[in-house]
């Protein structure tokens, strides 16, 4: 569909994707230069009237170039590094959001372990212990904390992260609508090459020209982001119920029944405050946490002192070897809950968009990780003189004076653990909309300061009602610990996967190092999951299902729109039809600008042909507007629109590519994106005035320097008119672009090539605007219902004409997604044979 698009709207064969020396719209996919070569002569036949229109044209810039000529190269718009202060004070918070799940891991790690392994001898306890110290230090520590933290796209993480870095750097986006322009936002920063470069572009040609390797990564991309979705329903259904387990063994008649109501009631009050924004929440909580990771390491301290210092013996890696040469087939069901004292790893990868690397990386070295670690060390200390006590291990092992305040603070970490998942659940799921891959929903930002955090309220009721399910279901950790086992597993495998593409294609890394990585974190975890789908009848179908559920919803919504988008490029009205019509588009202009929204980057979409018919006038300035996220986190406000002129001039059409990133928020009011657009729509004008003196004077400088032997040599045309194709001066101004502002771009230009502020043309088409600007706005959208072609496969029909039509009656509507007023829309329906 990608070349199709290209041929379509990029060739030199389209009217519409054509330079028009006389202003016509601007294809920035076209290549300037493509049909130079061999193929000349048949070209020069072929389109002799044509390219006599294209002759001496330089690069003209987009209405947002002149501000971006004043930072190209420089990322100067981009916040700086907090200071020192600053970062403390987010890792101190991070302690709320990122690391509840992985502290409250102690409280049901051992206790699942020796339900599969009895303990009968110090190996079984030295075991266990090295397998979770090395599992801690190998897969949070070693893959999160110094590599995969690394692997962040301008600050955001998570799958989808990872996906949009790939899709910035190889054109694997299932989405036909990438436009080079995009690569001169500054948020990019792409690489210079390197001597691994050739293997790069070998993964990169790969990846563009096969339909299944895009297929199967954004497959994997989908699953990892069902998996984290399943991950924010499992986690606060497990951590609450183990820490309200704990009353048991101290109240008298305080059943099951009584844990799975306490926990239900603990989980409506988490959810609830959701809606205040994690900044709030991470204040609250972060407190809590740190209370609770100074209690977890004074008692695993003390315990550790106090019943058997020698437990240190475990540092020694053959007791991993001893306890399966012990316990063979049975410590194989261990490892289920051994890997339960990494969950909420992802967190931290997840949940990097709230915080910064730096913030987390201090806050797992310097707090989590020797608390967690003392915490174990304390545990399998009093395990080696109270064997008995494995099933309740956390409550045991703490001194009875302090059972009481270590239980009300060991319930609130629980309850925080859940924010982590909870965060980065929103997180994944704004992405994922972002890039077109989950139906539009709510977003409520919760923070002026800090973009990546945020509140979806549906997400948030849903996983509240699932995690309800789960807890009144089950009714048993151990039931849940074997449903999370997997789901933490499968995330692990997909973010090994993706960051080991990262390192092969961008980061160039060396051969062997870059295969260290997956052969190292990738066994560990394949070892993992193995151990854990050995339990899918014991509730470990749960996140499959999950998953699954989420995969299809994505994939379909994926699936639907890029097929909307293909029909729409097929059906877009052809430029010689809008000529036909003339200037007044068959029909009265009247005054005002109509903003007409579209999914097309390039074209004329067919929506706009419905409106001439069931419109008995239009107004005098059309803009056709396209939001389109692009695979940034953020982009620059004064990069964020692209213009181009549609027609001729007298027909006063534009198209405005609003471009955003998938951490970006459309907060602006309507009329704060008026004013923006009328604006730049107005630099837009001047800068092309300036652009068309530029070329009328380089058309007299190349007839007097025809003697250079330049790239410009004269051809001739099939009428026998001379003409001259190629600017002189293109790559001196692209040149100049990148090292210079915007007002010395300007100034190197010869006076005699400058638009004049007395420029007839220019005075006219800016009174106009003027004139459509203060009769107002009204938005134009397109009321659309896609259904299948009858041809269509029966599978087809039934994913586009029943699920896909679910999803979108259902999700946001585009007025409301658009952020477009009620009282100045317009709407006409519109069906979309895909």
């Amino acid at each position: 569909m990608e070349e199709e698009d290209g041929i379509e709207e990029g060739s030199w064969s389209s009217g519409e994707g054509s330079r028009w020396v006389d202003g016509n719209e601007v294809d920035s996919e076209t290549a300037s230069w493509s049909w130079l070569g061999e193929n000349e002569g048949r070209e020069g036949q072929r389109y002799g009237s044509m390219r006599r229109r294209l002759v001496k044209k330089p690069k003209r810039a987009d209405s947002f170039d002149v501000e971006a000529m004043e930072i190209a190269g420089a990322h100067g718009h981009h916040p700086k590094d907090p200071s020192v202060w600053q970062t403390l004070f987010l890792a101190f918070q991070t302690l709320g959001i990122v690391y509840g799940d992985m502290g409250t891991s102690p409280l049901y790690v051992f206790a699942d372990v020796f339900s599969k392994v009895a303990i009968e001898s110090d190996v079984d306890v030295l075991g266990a212990l090295s397998l979770v110290m090395y599992t801690i230090a190998l897969v949070p520590l070693a893959k999160y904390v110094f590599v995969v933290l690394k692997a962040n796209d301008n600050g955001e993480g998570g799958t989808f992260a990872l996906y949009s870095l790939i899709c910035r750097y190889a054109n694997v986006n299932m989405l036909p609508n990438r436009q080079p322009a995009d690569e001169r936002i500054s948020s990019f920063k792409l690489k210079l090459p390197t001597p691994e470069l050739e293997r790069a572009l070998n993964i990169k040609e790969t990846l563009e020209n096969r339909p299944s390797l895009k297929t199967l990564l954004l497959l994997l991309v989908l699953m990892g982001t069902s998996m984290i979705i399943g991950d924010g329903i499992l986690t606060p259904a497990i951590s609450v119920m183990s820490a309200v387990s704990g009353l048991q063994g101290e109240l008298e008649g305080f059943g099951t029944s009584a844990v799975v109501i306490v926990s239900i009631v603990i989980l409506v009050a988490l959810f609830s405050i959701q809606q205040f924004g994690t900044s709030k929440v991470g204040f609250l909580f972060s407190p809590i946490l740190a209370l609770w990771f100074f209690s977890l390491g004074s008692i695993g301290l003390y315990n550790l002192v106090e019943y058997d210092i020698t437990v240190l013996r475990a540092v020694n890696p053959a007791y991993i070897y001893f306890f399966f040469k012990k316990n063979s087939g049975v410590a194989w069901s261990a490892l289920g809950g051994c890997v339960l004292c990494i969950t909420g790893s992802e967190a931290m990868f997840a949940d990097l968009g709230h915080f910064t690397v730096r913030s987390i990386q201090i806050a797992f070295t310097t707090v989590v990780f020797p608390c967690i670690l003392l915490a174990y060390l304390g545990q399998a200390a009093y395990l080696m003189k109270n064997p008995d006590s494995a099933e309740r291990i956390f409550y045991d092992s703490v001194p009875d004076s302090l059972f009481w305040p270590v239980f009300v603070i060991a319930t609130l970490a629980a309850t925080i653990a859940s924010q982590a998942m909870i965060s980065a659940t929103f997180s994944c799921v704004k992405q994922s909309m972002a890039l077109g891959c989950f139906p539009r929903l709510k977003i409520v930002h919760t923070s002026k300061k800090r973009m990546g955090q945020i509140y979806i309220p549906m997400i948030n009721w849903f996983l509240m009602v699932m995690c309800i399910m789960v807890v009144s279901i089950f009714q048993s950790t151990t039931d849940i610990a074997n449903a999370y086992g997997i789901a933490e597993v499968g995330v692990m495998m997909v973010s090994t996967t993706l960051v080991t593409i990262v390192m092969l294609l961008i980061w160039q890394t060396n051969l062997f190092l870059a295969l260290c990585f997956p052969l190292i974190f990738g066994s560990v975890e394949f070892i993992y999951l193995c151990a854990v789908l050995s339990k899918i009848k014991e509730g470990g179908w749960l996140p499959l299902v999950f998953a699954s559920c989420f995969l299809c919803v994505m994939y379909v919504w994926n699936y639907g729109s890029v097929l909307k988008y293909q029909s729409e490029v097929r059906e877009k009205i052809s430029m010689d039809f809008m000529l036909e019509l003339g200037s007044s588009l068959g029909t009265l202009r009247v005054p005002g600008i109509g903003l007409l929204y579209n999914e097309l980057v390039q074209g004329i979409p067919s929506i706009f042909g419905q409106f001439l018919l069931s419109l008995p006038a239009i107004h005098s300035t059309m803009v056709f507007v396209c939001i389109k996220y692009v695979p940034v986190p953020v982009v620059p406000q004064e990069e964020r629109f692209l213009f181009r002129r549609v027609c001729p001039k007298d027909y006063h059409m534009f198209r405005c590519v609003a471009r955003y990133g998938y951490k970006d928020v459309r907060k602006e009011d309507h009329h704060a994106f008026e004013q923006l657009l009328a604006e730049s729509l107005e630099k837009f004008l001047r800068r092309e005035a300036e652009d068309l003196a530029l070329e009328s004077n380089l058309h007299e400088m190349e007839f007097d320097n025809m003697s250079t032997g330049s790239r410009g040599s004269r051809t001739q045309g099939i009428d026998g008119v001379e003409e001259l194709r190629v600017p002189l001066m293109q790559v001196q101004r692209l040149e100049e672009v990148s090292t210079t502002t915007s007002e010395d771009a300007v100034s190197v230009l010869p006076s005699s090539v400058m638009a004049s502020d007395e420029d007839p043309g220019l005075e006219y088409e800016l009174s106009a605007l003027r004139e459509a600007m203060d009769s107002g706005f009204t938005y134009l959208l397109a009321h659309g219902d896609v259904r299948a072609r009858k041809d269509s496969w029966f599978l087809k029909k039934l994913v586009i004409n029943y699920f896909y039509a679910f999803l979108r009656r259902n999700c946001r509507a585009g007025a409301a997604n658009m952020s477009v007023p009620h009282m100045n829309l317009i709407q006409v329906g519109m069906t979309y044979m895909v």
